[in-house]
């Protein structure tokens, strides 16, 4: 029986235990997030199982950056096809539980990356890293059907703010327990892999069993295939692109955000060492720290978003960013002038400290307030398809980003080259003044309610 959708304002909030069971999906993640491709994998592939010391660790670094790009490319590649996909068949949940496997599986494989066994970690690298990517996307998809749009912020921020907590403990446990990524304890780090792989397949656990799959899946025309129907979708959705101009605007400043914060996630450890010269434990302390007010910050703005409007509190924390970048810009200086100006003797990579509690802040929840508009711009049916666009203006950022500063520096020196990421925030920024939030949730009310007998 044909039965009319309710109206995205009707949409009741889900229940407590679903909306813990979906958060939990970024709690488990951050494991991979941070263990494989920002703290740990990173420096043992590249000083270890590639080991080229004598060249300053060149190749490892450009195969690093290329099994990156090749898995991020791969996403730009499949990503809305496969959103369209999953829309159609209403199958997140069983895309979202390939994607899981597939990451448990390759990252657990890991450990049999020895010394010199470079092919094998770039091929695992890239499978492992296109599979959570796919994931990330499908669980943002999730999102619009969590609640009404008035509750979306405080939701998507929740989420983040636990997977920041799950990054803590999961990096937590190895720094203390399997130690440093270093040839010499190279038989107890090369379990990171496992390790990440066992956090996130118990953590994510909750998620398949509290989390409803949305909507309801449609048939397929006879003589049609899954492929030629998800290009046919997507051609429809670039046709009717028209209709969703705010969120078409809003993306283009997602990629110059995600460009700028790839650069602060990839370079910033490495800033600290080359241009700050901290001390370990300064180092650690700032992981702990940044983990710690991300966490705050996503779960803080998450309800603000929802009081003041997500636009507007995107682009404030977007300013912070763009602040906090020309803050580690110019840390050198700002030490001096302390020092000068107070008769203190206050050391550069304390105050280098100080502005991660700025990049802190700002990464949680920024991430959370791009998700949610993303939320509020889309229509239930179109979910998995836009996010699936979300996820591909996400990669292409990382890959312009990242390279985007590997060349300037070659040419001006990390320090300068920083200049670039506050450049893409003021870009950010630029683009979200062309953005009208209601105009936007006012396009994706009209697809839904024109689309709403099933």
């Amino acid at each position: 029986m044909l039965q009319p959708r309710k109206a995205r304002k009707d949409i009741p909030r889900a229940p407590k235990k679903e909306i813990f069971g979906w958060a939990m999906f970024d709690f488990a993640n951050q494991a991979y997030t941070l263990l494989i491709i920002t703290v740990i994998f990173p420096v043992l592939f590249t000083t270890v199982i590639v080991g080229d010391a004598n060249a300053d660790y060149r190749l490892g670094n450009l195969l690093w950056s290329i099994a990156l790009s090749v898995s991020y490319f791969l996403v730009v590649l499949t990503g809305p096809v496969l959103g369209a996909i999953i829309d159609f068949r209403a199958s997140k949940k069983r895309f979202l539980f390939y994607s899981y496997i597939i990451t448990v599986v390759s990252s657990t494989a890991l450990y049999f990356v020895e010394p010199g066994f470079i092919v094998l970690g770039v091929i695992l690298l890239i499978i492992s890293n296109y599979a959570y990517s796919m994931g990330e996307a499908i669980i943002a998809a999730f999102l619009p059907t969590l609640g009404p749009p008035k509750d979306l912020g405080k939701i998507s921020g929740f989420g983040w703010s636990i997977g920041y907590i799950g990054g803590l403990f999961s990096a937590g446990f190895v720094i203390v327990f399997l130690g440093e990524p270093t040839l010499e304890n190279f038989q107890t780090i090369r379990w990171v892999g496992p390790f990440a792989a066992l956090f996130f397949l118990l953590a994510a656990i909750p998620t398949f069993i509290w989390l409803r799959e949305p909507g309801d899946a449609r048939r397929l025309p006879k003589g049609e295939s899954y492929i030629r129907m998800g290009f046919s979708r997507l051609g429809n959705t670039i046709s009717e692109i028209g209709q969703f101009k705010d969120l078409s605007i809003f993306l283009i400043s997602v990629f110059f955000e995600m460009a700028a914060i790839y650069i602060v996630i990839t370079f910033t450890f490495i800033y600290g060492d080359q241009v700050v010269q901290w001390d370990e434990e300064v180092r650690i302390l700032m992981f702990v720290v940044v983990q710690i007010t991300a966490a705050a910050g996503a779960l803080l703005f998450g309800f603000v978003q929802d009081k003041f409007g997500a636009l507007r509190i995107n682009i404030f924390i977007l300013f912070l960013w763009f602040l906090g970048v020309l803050g580690i810009y110019g840390v050198l200086d700002i030490t001096d002038w302390i020092n000068n100006t107070f008769g203190t003797d206050v050391d550069q990579q304390y105050v280098f400290l100080y502005i991660g509690l700025v990049a802190g802040m700002s990464l949680g929840s920024s991430q959370s307030a791009s998700r949610t508009l993303v939320g509020l711009f889309t229509p239930e049916e179109k979910s998995a398809e836009f996010y699936g666009f979300w996820g591909l203006f996400y990669k292409l950022a990382g890959i312009f980003g990242i390279i985007g500063l590997g060349l300037l520096q070659t040419q001006f020196g990390l320090q300068k080259s920083v200049l670039f990421c506050a450049v893409l925030f003021l870009a950010a920024i630029i683009a979200c003044l062309f953005v009208n939030q209601k105009r936007g949730e006012e396009a994706a009310d009209r697809y839904h309610e024109q689309n709403s007998v099933k």
